[in-house]
C-alpha cells in the first residue's frame, strides 16, 4: 500500500473532513480555535433542518476567503478539516449528549457501555510536554498526560464533549522527567484499552 501508485481516477481525492456532533458550538469553537489553534474556515446554518455546521482546520487565516461561496470552495480543497455539527437544542440537555466511541454509555438504549469504533482525533505539535503545559493552563481535561500510561511522550486531551484528541510530536518521540500533571517518566499506570 505504501509504494502503490495512485489510480488516475483518484489522483485529486483528498481526506477533507471528519465530522463530530457537538453539544455547544461556542465551547467547541473555543476549544478547537483557541486551545488547538485551528481556524474557522467555513460555516453554514440550516434552520429548516435545525442544525449548523462549522468547519475548522489548521491554516493561515490570511488564506481564508471572504465570501461564503469562496469559503465553501476553499474548505472543500483543505485537507484534514473537522466538521463540528450542532443540532439545535442539544446545548440545553443535561450531561453528555453524544457517544465518543470510547467505551461510553451515552446514548445507549440499555445504559451499557458501547464498544467503541471511533477512537480519537489527532494533532502533532513541536513539543508534547510544552503543549500539555499550555492545555493544562487553559483548563483542559486529560485522558492521559505525556508520562501516564505505558506509552510515554504522547497525550490525550478531551474536547468539551469528551472526544479524545491525541497529541503527538512532529519529530522524534521524546520523554521528559516530569509532565504537566507531575507524573514522573518512570511512573504512571500501564496501557489501558479504551475500546472496552
Amino acid at each position: 500500500y505504501m509504494s502503490k501508485s495512485r489510480d488516475s481516477a483518484t489522483s485529486k481525492y483528498i481526506m477533507q473532513q471528519v465530522m463530530i456532533r457537538v453539544k455547544d458550538p461556542k465551547k467547541s469553537l473555543d476549544f478547537y480555535c483557541d486551545v488547538l489553534g485551528f481556524n474557522l474556515i467555513m460555516y453554514r446554518e440550516f434552520p429548516q433542518w435545525k442544525f449548523n455546521v462549522y468547519f475548522v482546520a489548521s491554516c493561515d487565516p490570511a488564506t481564508i476567503p471572504g465570501t461564503p461561496e469562496e469559503q465553501w470552495a476553499f474548505c472543500m480543497r483543505t485537507p484534514g478539516c473537522i466538521e463540528l455539527t450542532w443540532n439545535y437544542g442539544s446545548e440545553t440537555e443535561e450531561g453528555a449528549v453524544y457517544n465518543t466511541g470510547n467505551s461510553d454509555a451515552t446514548g445507549s438504549q440499555d445504559g451499557q457501555k458501547v464498544r467503541g469504533g471511533f477512537g480519537h482525533l489527532g494533532i502533532t505539535v513541536p513539543d508534547v510536554y510544552e503543549a500539555c503545559e499550555r492545555f493544562q493552563s487553559l483548563g483542559c481535561e486529560f485522558a492521559k498526560t505525556p508520562n501516564a500510561g505505558g506509552m510515554k511522550g504522547l497525550a490525550f486531551v478531551k474536547d468539551p464533549d469528551g472526544y479524545l484528541v491525541e497529541v503527538l510530536p512532529q519529530g522524534e518521540m521524546i520523554t521528559k522527567p516530569v509532565d504537566c500533571a507531575g507524573v514522573a517518566v518512570d511512573g504512571g499506570a500501564g496501557y489501558k484499552d479504551n475500546s472496552k
